[in-house]
């Protein structure tokens, strides 16, 4: 489309309709990340990017014939929402607002004015503040200090048709596409704006403009910026009015953080702290100081009031730190609340007196400080010489009363600047307000306000001198060749509307504050650092529009006390953003805007691995948009946890100039296996201190104290005289380990002789450890005749003097080898230097050792050496890992090893599982117990060294969908070497497991179920156990001839993680009859029909068999009574079982009826089948049967519910709905053939075993008892048709060869057989009746006849009741009232004395608790007096010890 067309659509439009434009939804687009949205920056975008609107057609024509509207680019994400303080009634394009101009996006580029012609626009605290802070950039950047700020330029963050660069003009796109590049969550991001404008009922743009009308920049820049405003969320009180929200539209929000990158630091103005913002404001502002004299005199005429032209160089520094402070007004807190209105009229009459108005609040720039009057202080007339000579002092005045010098009062002043000073603002006009034309709406300011009427008539001059203060106007210099070009352009006879305004450069004016009215004017502190600044930075990110939760970890090791700027930004609210991650209708914005949000959070603490306790966080922040704060740590090691919370994402940047890591725990965890730099100095120190010492005995030039003085400020510096001396005791034992250990031998006494002549100490060696090597030990064995006899009064006396001679000698001569430069410290010299000589060679770790040793050789309890508190956050770690094998829905045993300790260690075990279950259980070996537990972790604990280690068993619960090739990891983490020891070198992740699954039989002892373990070689077992219900609450232990063994308790599922089994020797038997499960099979509980009358036999003749040995065998040892008897191995059975404790489980009407079936059918011998056969077979004897037709016959029907149930379960399946177990039990896989686990069935079977050897003992027993059985229950039977069998009431007596059941007996299945309801005997003879009526009367009368259970008769016959009868019954009636009388007073009786016994044991234990606590007092008083004593007492000790340390010393020097 050519431009003349489109010149032609443009004007078509030109015209403004009062009607609200709609605005047609924009398209959804999907996203998964804020990057899809807000991509990064990046300048090849900016070169492949499509100017022109995604609607236009290719084809000439349509183009021509579509609508204006569709030409237009439109922003994806919607029009934006502006504060609520502006009202947009509708929007249009700048060819339709300027219709009689020429739009451009930059028309001036060497200035701008966005006061003068947006003052109907600074009612809205937002547009206040985008104003502001733009004029605060263009200063700080501009500022001729700092040449290399210069440059910035606001338009400059606009792309449209130009090309990307330093110094770019973007260009007007007829198409309204245009790109703007702003800060946001860490990096720079491109964001898109279309050019249309919102406009108010009154036609006025809501958008600032600057005073050239045709330029647009100011509107697309401050679109942007109130877009990415949008993005943070208001303060979380639901309950705020809308007044509240107007009075607080900008909140903790900056503009200067999106614009230039800047971190934002906030801290809050309290008049209290008010010296120690001043202070921080001097170092890091500049200071206003009076330039030199001569200087003065040049620039006299010129009146220049920047505080550019007063700074001295020394300020330079201040400069460099690239620091920029502002401060915010208090904001208008509508609340019921007096103090908070006290303080807002204090506020705005305070900045009143600096033509500041309180009500339009906005940020100001803070620019210098200072401490001197503004003006040159006059130098007084240099006195004559002749004065000079005898000059004459003033006399005093003498008064009666004391006379006080007056003291100046500092001048402390703040420079205060900002573009709202002297700027007379006021609310909108009303709706009543007459309209302009609508085809130019005005851009012209708004009258002056109500509140500062007035002003403008007052003398400059008077307001400067009655608050003290200066405001500063920058002289604009106008070059004569642009003076020359305007003087021409406004000769031409041109229309009003195309002339240019005249050029006024962007001034910023300042203020001078005294410090008292700062905090009552200002609440806020803003300090912007420059990120350029900061050498070393990291960041972490989370963008993916989701629940966004993370931990990092941070360390930093400095010999130097470090400072760390941490900048936090959150997300919570994105418009229109839904949880399917969709951008949607602009609408929405309403709705998120008006929900209550958590802010986001940030918290940082110390961290310790070895230690689990949740420490104090030591930084909180908390921001809806961005936020930064400085963290000063001291000197050495330091590792945090960084918490970090968000609704939809965040941004994490520290800087500093001190090194440091920030990143996940694996990289920082292996930052700590190193020594700390503080460690590492002071080892080097003290170790180059002992080797100048060494040296210095072969020195022959005399004494050298000061050697001996710098090892000691190297081992103990900063401490008292006591102190020292314990210092020097335990270094000097250290340093004797030290060369032990280097020597890798035990000492001779020639070495151990120069080692207390180094370290000046004759009492080392009744501290050190003894010798180890024999030839050592034997010089200290007791002689023979001194073994068990007791030394006479006079040997002690001599033994005593000889010691105390030998002291003397001792010490005497320790101390002459000790001093340098003399005969005798030669003769230790070669001694000392071929020990030094090991050391040298690993002198770093030997300086290690050494720390070490002073560390634990001192007191614990106490922190003597700085570097030692670095030790806490060093570790040392090693990992192993296993892979998890690819089964879901299932009990995984990961892990089971034994490791041995060798020291005392303080261990962590972490794990670091990809499946959300994963369970660690350490246990004991010594004493089989498991050691505590932390919820579901294994804490920090101390392990002490044991003979047959500790056992780390590891299980998971793999999900649905467990993760391929995943990987389980066990890391031990410990303070220092040496960590535990594997018992084998490769861990094993893989086990023999099997598995038993049955179901549930509900019994009265509780016990879900029991198996027995029999095995042929000591193994190490883990047993897990699980029902189908989870709230079940288990006990499963491990028996051994009915002691427990092991026990393990829990909920839904238990795991006892380590089981050790002992053969037996019976295993090797039993293993032949029957074979061993397999590893991995499944077994279950088969209700198999009864044994038959063969096995019936064999069990008795195996029963016989046995008897029959035993007696052989019981002669056997008779005979052989001479011989010792054999020593019987002990036999080991081990018996697992698993009980429900409380009652726990629970089972519905179905499932209590499948169990009821199934235990029923778990117990019986005989069923209804095998009953029917001849019993011929079952009597066992070798008479012949006579062959009779069998009387009974069963239905088809009732044969299959009958032999249906006894169907194997391995055929059928176990059926889930149904209450059962899952028991596994898990070995080593080359030990899986060595075990055996099985059911125990040794009760059924002795029951079965019953039951056989009674229907053994007389044939046709469980016939008869059956058919009984029947037709005792036939009577309480109604089957599903409703009717009643009757069997014949007299019982048949069967002949031999006949079957027991005779063809009329019930035919009830074992189903509902179980589930029939006697009622008790003593109403059997009533129901009786009744049947015999109900079978009388006829059906219809049968149903509706209701029988009354008030009579109740007793006897069969009705029986009259006589006189005597009823006496009787009155008799017993009152026997029993009186026995209950009785029992009623002996029960009360026993009550009172109960109540009398309780309230004489109260007063015995009030009388009790007295004597308790006067007895406590006494105590605490006695041990009040004795500490006192030994206070009074130790002081005492340390007073002599101090004087005769004191007296050593000056005795030293007097020798040296």
């Amino acid at each position: 489309m050519s431009k003349a067309h489109l010149r032609k659509k443009e004007s078509t439009s030109s015209k403004i309709s009062d009607v609200p434009a709609e605005v047609s939804p924009p398209p959804t687009t999907n996203t998964e990340s804020l990057d899809d949205v807000w991509p990064e920056w990046n300048d090849g975008d900016v070169y492949r990017e499509k100017w022109d609107s995604a609607k236009v057609p290719d084809d000439p024509k349509a183009a021509a014939k579509a609508p204006v509207s569709n030409l237009f680019f439109e922003d994806p994400e919607g029009k934006i929402t502006l504060p609520p303080t502006l009202n947009v009634h509708y929007w249009r394009r700048p060819i339709e607002f300027l219709a009689n101009m020429t739009p451009t996006v930059v028309e001036n580029t060497m200035t701008f004015d966005l006061v003068t012609s947006n003052q109907h626009l600074l009612c809205s605290e937002v547009m206040r503040w985008i104003i502001s802070e733009i004029y605060i950039i263009w200063k700080v950047f501009h500022n001729p200090e700092a040449p290399e700020h210069h440059g910035w330029k606001p338009w400059e963050h606009i792309y449209s048709l130009c090309k990307p660069g330093k110094g770019h003009v973007p260009h007007f796109n007829i198409y309204g596409k245009y790109l703007v590049r702003l800060f946001w969550m860490g990096c720079w991001r491109k964001i898109l704006v279309d050019d249309s404008m919102p406009f108010d009922m009154n036609h006025n743009l809501l958008l600032p403009a600057s005073s050239c009308r045709s330029e647009l920049w100011p509107m697309l820049l401050a679109k942007a910026l109130i877009k990415v405003m949008n993005t943070r969320t208001l303060s979380g009180d639901v309950n705020r009015n809308k007044m509240a929200q107007l009075s607080d539209e900008v909140g903790e929000f900056n503009f200067i953080h999106h614009l230039t990158g800047w971190i934002p630091e906030i801290s809050p103005i309290n008049y209290v702290c008010r010296r120690k913002t001043w202070e921080f404001l001097q170092g890091s502002i500049p200071e206003f100081m009076h330039k030199s004299p001569e200087k003065q005199q040049q620039k006299k005429s010129k009146r220049i009031s920047s505080h550019s032209d007063h700074r001295s160089q020394r300020d330079m520094d201040k400069v460099k730190t690239k620091l920029v402070v502002c401060a915010s007004f208090y904001p208008n807190q509508l609340r019921d609340d007096p103090f908070t209105y006290t303080k807002m009229a204090d506020s705005s009459e305070t900045l009143r007196r600096y033509n500041l108005c309180y009500s339009h609040s906005h940020i100001v720039l803070l620019t210098q400080t200072r401490t001197c009057s503004l003006e040159v202080p006059t130098q007084p007339p240099p006195e004559p010489p002749w004065k000079l000579i005898r000059k004459q002092k003033k006399k005093p005045v003498i008064t009666d009363e004391p006379q006080f010098i007056p003291l100046p009062e500092p001048e402390e002043f703040i420079g205060v600047a900002s573009p709202f000073i002297d700027q007379c603002v006021k609310s909108p006009p009303s709706p009543t307000t007459e309209r302009v034309d609508k085809k130019q709406p005005p851009l012209e300011p708004i009258p002056e306000g109500s509140e500062n009427e007035g002003r403008e008539a007052q003398d400059p001059e008077a307001t400067e001198t009655d608050v003290n203060c200066e405001t500063i106007v920058e002289e604009v210099e106008v070059p004569a060749e642009d003076k020359k070009k305007d003087d021409d352009a406004v000769s031409v006879d041109l229309p009003s509307s195309v002339i240019k305004e005249p050029i006024v450069k962007p001034i910023l004016p300042e203020v001078w504050m005294e410090l008292e009215d700062f905090p009552k004017c200002f609440c806020r502190l803003w300090v912007f650092h420059n990120p350029d600044t900061y050498p070393h930075q990291s960041q972490k990110s989370h963008l993916k529009c989701s629940y966004a939760r993370g931990t990092y970890y941070f360390c930093v090791d400095s010999l130097h006390p470090s400072q760390i700027l941490i900048s936090f930004s959150g997300l919570l609210r994105w418009a229109g953003l839904d949880k399917f991650g969709k951008i949607s209708v602009v609408a929405e914005q309403v709705k998120f805007a008006s929900q209550a949000r958590c802010p986001a959070l940030l918290q940082a603490a110390p961290f310790h691995w070895k230690s689990r306790q949740c420490q104090q966080p030591i930084v909180t922040i908390e921001t809806n948009c961005s936020k930064a704060t400085i963290l000063n740590l001291p000197s050495g090691r330091h590792v945090l946890s960084f918490h970090t919370y968000a609704e939809l994402a965040y941004h994490v940047h520290l800087f500093s100039k001190t090194p440091f890591s920030f990143g996940d725990e694996e990289t920082i965890m292996s930052l700590c296996t190193k020594e700390s730099l503080r460690f590492c100095e002071m080892s080097k120190s003290i170790m180059r201190a002992l080797s100048k010492l060494v040296i210095s005995f072969h020195d022959r030039h005399g004494h050298k104290p000061q050697i001996r003085h710098s090892l000691e400020e190297a081992y103990s510096p900063n401490q008292g005289p006591l102190e020292n001396w314990q210092a020097e005791k335990v270094f000097s034992l250290a340093v004797y380990h030290v060369l032990s250990d280097a020597l890798g031998r035990e000492m001779t006494p020639q070495e151990r002789f120069a080692v207390m002549a180094l370290t000046a100490d004759p009492t080392l060696l009744s501290r050190a450890r003894r010798p180890r090597f024999y030839a050592f030990c034997e010089e200290l064995k007791t002689p023979a005749t001194w073994i068990d006899r007791l030394p006479t009064k006079e040997e002690v006396n001599a033994a005593i003097v000889l010691q105390a001679a030998f002291k003397g000698h001792l010490v005497r001569d320790v101390l002459k080898h000790s001093r340098t430069g003399t005969m005798e410290s030669l003769h230790t010299s070669p001694v000392l230097l071929e020990m030094w000589s090991k050391v040298e060679c690993d002198m770093e770790n030997n300086g290690f050792s050494l720390l070490r040793y002073m560390f634990e050789l001192s007191d614990r309890e106490t922190i003597v050496y700085p570097c030692q508190l670095d030790e806490w956050t060093k570790v040392v770690f090693t990992d192993y890992s296993v892979i998890l094998p690819d089964k879901a829905n299932s009990w995984i045993l990961v892990f089971r090893e034994v490791f041995f300790f060798t020291k005392e260690t303080l261990l962590l075990p972490m794990v670091y599982s990809p499946v959300p279950y994963s369970r660690l259980h350490v246990i004991n070996n010594d004493t089989g117990e498991e050691l505590s537990k932390l919820i579901t972790r294994v804490p920090p604990l101390l392990y002490q060294p044991n003979e047959l280690g500790y056992t780390f068993v590891a299980e998971v619960l793999t999900p649905e969908l467990p993760p391929i090739d995943a990987r389980w990891t066990l890391r031990l983490i410990a303070t220092r070497e040496p960590l535990p020891q594997l018992s084998h070198e490769l861990p094993l992740n893989t086990f023999a497991v099997q598995e038993f699954q049955d179901y549930y039989l509900p019994n009265i002892n509780n016990i879900i179920c029991g198996y027995t373990v029999k095995v042929t070689v000591p193994l190490l077992g883990t047993i897990h156990f699980q029902t189908s219900s989870r709230y079940v609450k288990i006990r499963l232990s491990i028996l051994e001839k009915e002691t427990v063994v092991a026990s393990a308790t829990g909920q839904g599922h238990v795991i006892i993680p380590v089981a050790n089994f002992l053969p037996n020797e019976e295993v090797e038997e039993e293993e032949e009859e029957e074979p061993i499960a397999p590893s991995g099979a499944v077994e279950e509980n088969q209700h198999t029909p009864p044994a038959q009358e063969d096995e019936i036999k064999a069990l008795l003749d195996d029963s016989q068999d046995e008897e029959e040995e035993s007696s052989t065998s019981g002669k056997s040892d008779c005979e052989d009574d001479h011989l010792p008897p054999p020593t019987k191995p002990p036999d080991y059975r081990y018996v697992v079982r698993a009980e429900v404790l409380y009652n726990s489980w629970d089972l519905n009407e179905s499932q209590l009826a499948f169990a009821h079936l199934l235990s029923f059918k778990e117990t019986q011998v005989y069923f209804p089948e095998d009953l029917t056969e001849s019993t011929s077979d079952v009597s066992g004897s070798d008479e012949p049967i006579p062959e009779t037709p069998k009387v009974t016959r069963k239905s088809e029907d009732s044969k299959k519910a009958v032999s249906s149930p006894t169907v194997s379960q391995e055929e059928m399946g176990l059926d889930l709905t149904k209450a059962n177990y899952t028991l596994l039990v898990a070995v080593d896989t080359n030990e899986a053939e060595s075990i055996m686990v099985k059911k125990d069935s040794e009760r059924i079977e002795q029951i079965k075993a019953i039951k056989r050897a009674w229907e053994a003992a007389e044939p046709g027993r469980a016939a008869k008892a059956w058919q009984l059985r029947l037709n005792w229950l036939s009577q309480f039977y109604q089957n599903k048709d409703g009717e009643v069998p009757t069997p014949e009431p007299e019982i048949i007596e069967f002949e031999e060869g006949y079957s027991p059941i005779p063809p009329n007996a019930p035919n009830i299945p074992i189903e509902e057989m179980l589930s029939i309801v006697v009622p008790p005997l003593d109403y059997m003879p009533f129901i009786s009746s009744l049947q015999v009526i109900d079978q009388l009367l006829p059906c219809p009368t049968r149903r509706d006849f209701t029988w009354s259970p008030l009579p109740r008769r007793k006897t069969d016959h009705p029986v009259f009741l006589d006189p005597e009868m009823e006496e009787n019954q009155r008799k017993e009636r009152l026997e029993k009232i009186q026995a209950y009388q009785l029992e009623r007073d002996i029960l009360v009786e026993e009550r009172r004395q109960k109540a009398a016994i309780r309230r004489e044991r109260m007063k015995a234990i009030l009388m009790l608790y007295e004597k308790q606590q006067m007895a406590m007092v006494d105590g605490q008083q006695k041990f009040t007096d004795m500490q006192m004593h030994q206070n009074q007492k130790s002081n005492d000790t340390r007073k002599w010890l101090n004087n005769r340390i004191r007296r050593r010393e000056d005795k030293n020097l007097d020798e040296s």
